[in-house]
């Protein structure tokens, strides 16, 4: 399940995108005559500065002030009385600016949660002012507000932005100091419109709600002789619920390939949108999804299928983004800002990674030893394998009472958090920290973690929690939740500067997700060790996430390549491009020419590019993962993981050195799946 944090969701992010430019697009009311009389005087009045830094910052605040700002004068003015003088005033300046940032977004965080909890918990159905103050923000109008009393500008000339380039080029010679005063620059590098930021929350708002409660009846499924292969009950949120019910299938039960079968099908008729709108969280029709018919009271009805509601939500996200793009000129598309800006890694970079590996011979050499384990030809949905892991071979049904009798509902988990954490080697006293700044709660969604802003509001785990307890679906998701929780807690309450709280990005917080998901058994009482099916494993999860990455990205790509076109127009582009990764790196090894199912991942809706971070966060998982197995104890374990993930928000690559001694890369999996395959 994907983080939820504030730096992806919320107006302020926006502003954290990389401004390479000394000179903005927007139209500035300051020249360049100005821009030289007034370094010419900083010099004078403040000499031990920096002139580089004081150059940079001063040309980044005049390109963002506008003639309602001041006048040329008012700006030198400005720019003389709110300069730092001393690296003594400045690391002053520092404290407080970081102090005032702390309360704005830790107060507005909580306000937000509040806000959302409606359309977020588990609960009586929202009314209509549930979605009105759902999509509000307090964040909003922050923006406006900093720029207007200045707050912004004292900010910018004293912490210029760094592009990327620059902090790739010079961060390793950073001190902790300069890399928290870079990071400052990173807040205020645009001027959003408000009403632009708060349609961005709108658009979010509506594809979580779209996806939150785009539920499957399972129950309500035929096969073509009017079979039920699924409980009554059974409700499957689209689309981690239907792979996961996939995954299951893997164990020895009963119809088990004949359910994955129908599953593919169903997601099939969801990505191309032929799926009967009226099935869709709605018990009151049964549907047999291979002829997709429809039933009421065993006679056949007809109902409208979904269209393309699915791709509008997309479409919404995009015009947005189309909105934000003047404002961000060194980063002028959606694309940039998500990549550049916020994963701080290339899109050309993110695809070498993913293709060296899809493209792999081992790739093909680990599915012919699936293939063998199955028994048959592999099937699209075997992206989903689940054979590797150890409760493959135990019955969910079975894992399932023993986590209802243990977990019946979202406080019992919350008091097993520090035995849990113990388990994983962490002391009493670090396991009673993190877990007493945790809250956990029943989802209405699939579940997901919400980190503080402020140190001292709590992290949010949410799963979801079925009716007798939490079935074992839940527990994991919960795991993979609280992994996400811990670095949340760590790397803002034990950071040392609090600009630099967090990851670089989120395929580093999804890698500790995994990490601790990965041992949901050991915490339930299962012995289980890493072998080479671990890494097996996380390979083949590995070459489905990325797949699925790269059709999200493309369909980007595409959006931008045609700004006009409807959501009926996105709908076949997505499958069609959809088909084209499948046939060029699925077909040849899992059969099956033309299958959409690469489109399926509901976060393609709801949370636009976010899905290269799980691929991204799955390599970052096995670097660490291989740096954890060197280690004697799981004391040692815990210790290493409050090392790393208090390193802070560095550059990706400085962040993968500093924690393992080596760039990002797919290749040591690579050759360690060679070397398994070669035994």
């Amino acid at each position: 399940m994907k983080r939820l944090l504030l730096n992806l969701l919320l107006p302020l992010s926006i502003l954290m995108t990389a401004c390479s430019s000394d000179k903005d697009a927007q139209s500035s009311a300051i020249s360049e005559e100005t821009i030289k009389q007034t370094l010419e005087q900083v010099k004078k009045t403040a000499p031990q500065s920096d002139d580089a830094l004081v150059a940079k910052g001063v040309k980044q605040a005049a390109a963002l002030w506008k003639t309602e700002d001041g006048s040329q004068e008012d700006f030198t003015k400005f720019v003389l009385e709110n300069i730092a003088k001393t690296p003594a005033e400045k690391e002053t300046l520092f404290n407080r600016i970081s102090y005032i940032i702390e309360r704005l977004y830790g107060t507005s965080n909580q306000l937000t949660v509040e806000l959302q909890k409606p359309l977020h918990l588990a609960g009586d159905e929202p009314i209509e002012v549930d979605y009105l103050m759902g999509a509000y923000t307090p964040f909003s109008h922050l923006s406006d507000d900093l720029f207007a009393n200045k707050f912004a500008f004292i900010t910018i000339i004293n912490f210029p932005n760094f592009s990327l380039a620059e902090k790739n080029a010079q961060g390793e010679k950073w001190s902790r100091l300069e890399w928290a005063y870079a990071r400052l620059g990173d807040v205020f590098t645009s001027r959003i419109p408000a009403e632009i930021t708060a349609e961005k929350n709108v658009a979010s708002s509506n594809s979580e709600n779209y996806i939150a409660e785009y539920n499957i009846m399972m129950g309500n499924l035929l096969t073509e002789k009017g079979e039920r292969l699924f409980p009554k009950d059974m409700v499957l949120l689209s689309h981690w619920n239907l792979r996961d019910e996939i995954k299951s299938n893997y164990a020895d039960l009963p119809n088990a390939n004949e359910k994955q079968e129908m599953i593919y099908k169903v997601m099939e008729r969801i990505v191309d949108q032929t799926i009967p709108l009226e099935v869709i969280n709605n018990a009151a029709y049964d549907w047999a999804p291979y002829s997709n018919k429809t039933f009421k009271d065993g006679k056949e009805v007809q109902l409208a299928s979904e269209g393309a509601r699915r791709y509008q939500q997309i479409l919404d996200a995009y015009k947005v983004e189309r909105k934000i793009d003047p404002y961000t000129p060194a980063l002028p598309t959606g694309i940039m800002r998500n990549f550049e800006g916020g994963m701080e890694m290339s899109p050309a970079q993110i695809k070498e990674l993913f293709i060296h590996l899809i493209s792999s011979e081992q790739v093909k050499q680990v599915a012919k030893l699936i293939e063998s384990r199955l028994g048959r030809k592999l099937r699209p949905y075997d992206i989903w394998y689940d054979g590797f892991k150890s409760r493959s071979t135990l019955s969910e049904d079975m894992l399932t009472a023993k986590t209802q009798q243990r977990y019946p509902n979202a406080e019992a988990f919350h008091a097993d958090m520090p035995r849990m954490l113990q388990v994983l080697g962490f002391s009493k006293e670090d396991a009673d920290f993190l877990a007493e700044r945790i809250v956990v709660e029943g989802a209405r969604g699939s579940g997901h973690a919400w980190g503080a802003q402020g140190r001292w509001e709590p992290a949010r785990l949410r799963t979801r929690i079925v009716k007798g307890g939490m079935d074992y679906k839940g527990y994991n998701i919960a795991v993979h939740e609280f992994g996400h929780n811990v670095e949340q807690t760590l790397d803002l309450y034990k950071i040392d500067y609090y600009t630099l709280n967090g990851v670089p990005n989120t395929g580093f917080t999804e890698a500790l997700a995994f990490i601790f998901q990965k041992r949901d058994l050991e915490l339930l009482g299962f012995d289980t060790e890493r072998n080479d099916n671990t890494t097996l494993d996380i390979f083949w999860g590995l070459y489905e996430i990325m797949g699925v990455a790269l059709v999200d990205m493309m369909v980007w790509e595409w959006l931008y390549e045609n700004p006009e076109a409807t959501a009926e127009q996105l709908k076949e582009a997505t499958l069609k491009t959809a088909k084209e990764v499948w046939n060029k790196y699925y077909e040849p090894v899992l059969g099956t020419h033309d299958s959409p199912l690469l489109a399926i991942y509901s976060h393609m809706v709801n949370s636009p590019m976010y899905l290269p971070n799980y691929p991204l966060g799955s390599i970052i998982e096995y670097q660490l993962e291989s740096h954890f197995a060197k280690l004697k104890t799981k004391q040692e374990f815990a210790n290493e993981i409050k090392r790393i993930y208090t390193l802070g928000r560095l550059t990706p690559q400085q962040w993968m050195r500093e924690a393992v001694g080596e760039d990002i890369s797919t290749q040591p999996i690579l050759d360690e799946v060679n070397r398994i395959m070669t035994k």
